[in-house]
């Protein structure tokens, strides 16, 4: 059987795969090597799996996988290893995102293997050909509309289910069968390995400088964003949906523009302008299609030569800016599925704000307190304090630093903020960012800038300057692992805090 038939019924699925490597035991690599394991001896030939760094859980899984085939090694040499009892190469290399393509490890894969590729496109190729995808990429924003979209579509009575970083691995989705439309939430990781892959519906949000320590440029990082327009000539009906308002994004529209409908092969709805999401670009520069926010906040997609309302900003219960441009991004890919407008306006007012993002978590005497731990980078910390129009919030700042450029943060933050607690291992650079030298900081004026060694202190130092009606918010802008393993472990230490310093007042 050779390897290049496909099965009837798929997207893109060889008939045979062969000798398959995947590479790393995260999330997807745990996910591809369940999928595969079944297949051995059938179309998969050998299975091996170049596991990486030993940890306790990756053992453990490793154990499993070679007592049921699985050809299993550790370390830097892992990929010559297997190669060596596999045969000498392989025909399919599956990587696991966290792996940068520069390494040695994913570079000694790539020549290991004839073909190598991100779980995501591995498991768009295995789907069903009459399946559909919504894929979202972008610096933030991602989850929020996956999550959004599959709730809308979900609502509208379609078999969706978000995937991806967000939910299950792609591969595990495809393996259950239950799902007819995938929402992936694909990050620049996953894009820069894919080959094929080819969604109906591309979101693409925004792109900001981030990440730039794995693909070592920021030209490199665009590049793998832009990815996930590549394939959509070849996918009858497609659509992206690109934010306008961005800077880089809105470049990409000026080049698919100027390509022409012919040229491009596929629609393109740009929300916003330069001028912000109030923008229609069918009046500023000609546009078929559009999205925008009208003056009374209600949100218009022009598709395909029909007008749509899907709701108002103001119904929302996501709050913020940036969640009426991700609830509009959400009504253009439901439209562009062929989702009803009031079905996609009711559904859009259901949702509800997701864990860790802008989320309310508990007043403390009479102050409101948001968990916005996913704000790793300045940018979503930036969306974060303009969410907040009719209150200063009080910003909790800090944890692991990136080292990125804090000027606009520090702009942000005395426009919209009453003061800023920075904290953790950053807090010395941030507080000096904001001017402010030793370990007290400063409290006077417009705005005060507090320090605190911890994510606790913080807290506390934020509620003695709070009063009823203030927002204690935090959006740290930094990674979490100088304290915590995950932000999500750290906004959930947060949200304790919260609950236990509410009880005590209440006490």
């Amino acid at each position: 059987m050779a390897r290049g038939d496909l099965i009837p019924g798929r997207k893109h699925a060889p008939q045979h795969l062969g000798r398959v490597l995947v590479l790393g035991l995260g999330k997807s690599g745990r996910a591809a090597v369940e999928y595969l394991l079944p297949l051995l001896g059938g179309r998969v030939d050998a299975l091996a799996v170049a596991a990486g760094a030993r940890t306790e859980a990756s053992e453990a899984f490793a154990a499993e996988a070679a007592a049921r085939g699985a050809l299993v090694a550790f370390g830097d040499e892992a990929v010559t290893e297997l190669a060596a009892q596999a045969g000498g190469s392989f025909d399919l290399g599956v990587a696991s995102p966290g792996i940068p393509q520069f390494s040695a490890f994913y570079e000694a894969a790539a020549d290991a293997s004839a073909e190598l590729v991100s779980e995501v496109e591995f498991a768009w190729r295995e789907s069903a050909a009459d399946s559909r995808w919504v894929a979202v990429t972008g610096t933030n924003g991602k989850t929020t509309v996956c999550a959004l979209a599959a709730h809308v579509l979900a609502g509208a009575g379609l078999a969706a289910a978000a995937v991806g970083n967000i939910g299950d691995p792609c591969i595990c989705a495809v393996g259950a069968g239950a799902t007819d439309v995938y929402v992936a939430e694909v990050s620049s990781y996953q894009l820069a390995s894919t080959v094929r892959f080819a969604p109906n519906v591309a979101v693409l949000l925004n792109i900001t400088p981030d990440h730039l320590h794995w693909h070592r440029s920021f030209e490199a990082y665009r590049d793998a964003k832009l990815k996930l327009l590549a394939n959509l000539p070849g996918v009858p009906g497609a659509v992206a949906v690109l934010d306008a308002t961005n800077d880089v994004v809105r470049a990409e529209v000026r080049r698919l523009r100027a390509l022409g409908e012919h040229g491009r092969g596929f629609a393109y709805v740009p929300m916003g302008t330069a001028e912000g999401l109030g923008g229609d670009m069918r009046a500023r520069c000609g546009s078929d299609n559009a999205a925008f926010l009208d003056a009374d906040g209600t949100l218009r997609v022009a598709l395909g030569g029909e007008e749509h309302r899907a709701g108002r900003a103001g119904d929302l219960q996501v709050k913020g800016a940036h969640n009426a441009s991700n609830a509009l991004a959400v009504a253009a890919a439901a439209l562009a599925l062929g989702v009803d407008a009031a079905d996609v306006a009711a559904h859009l007012r259901s949702f509800k704000p997701l864990e860790h993002r802008i989320e309310p978590c508990g007043t403390v005497a009479g102050a409101s307190c948001y968990n916005d731990s996913k704000a790793t980078n300045v940018d979503a910390t930036l969306t974060a304090l303009a969410a907040f129009p009719e209150a200063r919030p009080i910003v909790l700042l800090g944890g692991d630093d990136k080292g990125t450029d804090l000027a606009p943060l520090v702009e942000a933050a005395r426009a919209h903020a009453r003061a800023a607690v920075c904290f953790g291992a950053a807090r010395e650079r941030f507080a000096a960012a904001f001017g402010v030298d030793g370990s007290a900081g400063e409290d006077g004026g417009d705005f005060a800038v507090l320090q605190a060694s911890c994510l606790e202190d913080a807290l506390d130092a934020a509620l003695a300057i709070a009063g009823a009606g203030d927002v204690v918010l935090l959006s740290p802008a930094c990674a979490s692992f100088d304290e915590f393993g995950s932000y999500e472990e750290r906004g959930r230490a947060f949200k304790a805090l919260v609950a236990e310093r509410s009880a005590r007042v209440e006490a």
